[in-house]
């Protein structure tokens, strides 16, 4: 049987061994039947028009691991932001791991998705908060469907959460191709300011599928900073659905570093509810190697004076494919907009490839909004002049690509993140520059 049919025969067997109550199960079986009926997106889907999935479902993937495996810290040690005190929340083929984490309830609650599905005591939050955001779309359904495991974070009003959280998952390779579903649900309350830091990583050549959803809720003030690091095998494929719900004069930043895998699609959805909001996308691409990523986003402005940022870097070489499809949407009553979105790429070669479709939907007639992308190569000039200046030629590509890419790296808030970024650039690049830019 094909991948589809494997998932919906499983799901009866997912739901007999969970121990939920009747409003989760009741959510689970309309998204199943929502991806029975709509079934893997296709390039025939606007939204998917130059992404294809079908190298990556032709895989027998396993649903539910057969086996526990345990790692040992010096296995995963290189993929931890180690040189911060941070809150962890690490899981291992899908199951949690409570060796590696360090979780809390001391004034918040930084633990485990299925804790907060499972306990009564947080029944009221899952009925506010749970899938609430989540589009119906049959990739996010059927994480719906199966959703267990994940991040559960909620930070209480006027809370200033004092070291970032990170979020790790790793799939170690027992299975011959295995399929995982992460659902996150992170609630941040009025006046609160959380820093989150997530990861998906493979430790093995193995194939591995991740579909995960992460479902944000910033309450009025709120300050969230996201950053999503992306840098895996080239037989890891990553859908990364993230749905972002903001109240009024709430801050939300993600930063999306998308380095390496084979296929990554992130859908990444703003919603703006009440004045004075400010979302910001950002995100870095360096791929090669017919690795293939896409950026679908989504801002939507539905009441007045608030602002929107969209900054995406893409660098392709090889035979690689870059996708930048965003949106914005500015409604009729959102007056006094301001909304900002660009798509700068470099080819590296004439064999790499990049499709930008940057969309304005605009229905009010006194706001601020512009778009814009850009493709090209490096500048022969500037390559020149550095030249003469005694760099060698390898080393000025990458400078020249370092800048390229600053004002993306220049807003990450984390310094030991930044300098982690610019590790994994100075690899990518096959350079060893001792400086930041």
């Amino acid at each position: 049987m094909d991948l589809k049919e494997k998932l919906i025969s499983s799901f009866l067997a997912f739901e007999n061994q969970m121990d939920v109550d009747t409003y989760v199960h009741d959510i689970r079986t309309e998204a199943i039947k929502t991806f029975e009926d709509k079934g893997f997106p296709t390039k025939k889907d606007e939204d998917w028009k130059y992404t294809s999935l079908n190298r990556v479902l032709k895989e027998n993937y396993t649903l539910f691991p057969k086996k526990e495996n345990t790692l040992e810290y010096r296995e995963i040690k290189k993929y931890f932001i180690h040189d911060i005190d941070s809150y962890k929340i690490v899981f291992i083929d899908g199951e949690y791991s409570s060796y590696f984490s360090e979780t809390t309830h001391d004034g918040m609650d930084i633990c485990l998705t299925s804790a907060a599905l499972a306990k009564p005591k947080y029944r009221l939050i899952i009925e506010n908060y749970f899938n609430k955001i989540a589009t119906k779309d049959s990739l996010t359904s059927l994480n719906t469907a199966f959703s267990n495991e994940g991040a559960y974070i909620h930070i209480p009003k006027n809370k200033l959460v004092e070291k970032p959280i990170q979020i790790l998952h790793f799939s170690t390779g027992n299975e011959a191709a295995s399929m995982l579903q992460p659902r996150n649900l992170i609630i941040v309350d009025e006046n609160s300011h959380v820093q989150i830091i997530e990861r998906h990583q493979s430790l093995t050549d193995n194939p591995v599928l991740t579909n995960s959803v992460t479902e944000i809720f910033a309450n009025k003030r709120a300050i969230v900073d996201y950053y999503k690091v992306q840098n895996d095998n080239q037989n890891a494929s990553l859908i990364d659905n993230t749905f972002i719900n903001q109240r009024r004069e709430s801050i939300c930043s993600v930063h999306t570093f998308s380095f390496g895998g084979k296929l990554t699609r992130n859908n990444l959805k703003f919603y703006q509810n009440g004045e004075r909001i400010n979302s910001i996308l950002k995100g870095i691409t360096i791929i090669g190697n017919k690795q293939h990523v896409d950026h679908s986003t989504l801002v939507k402005h539905i009441e007045p004076n608030c602002e929107s940022h969209q900054d995406y870097k893409g660098i392709f070489e090889d035979n690689s494919v870059g996708v930048f499809n965003g949106k914005v949407i500015v409604e009729k009553e959102a007056q006094k907009t301001n909304a900002f979105q660009a798509s700068n790429n470099i080819l590296l070669n004439d064999r790499a490839t990049i499709n930008a479709k940057p969309q304005l939907e605009i229905f009010a007639d006194d706001v601020k909004c512009s778009h814009g992308c850009t493709i090209g190569q490096l500048d022969e000039n500037a390559l020149f002049y550095l030249r003469t200046r005694g760099i060698p030629k390898k080393e000025a590509k990458a400078l020249l690509m370092y800048a390229f890419t600053n004002n993306v790296l220049e807003s990450v808030k984390i310094p030991e993140l930044k300098q982690r970024i610019h590790k994994i650039i100075a690899t990518k690049l096959g350079v060893n520059i001792g400086f930041e830019l």
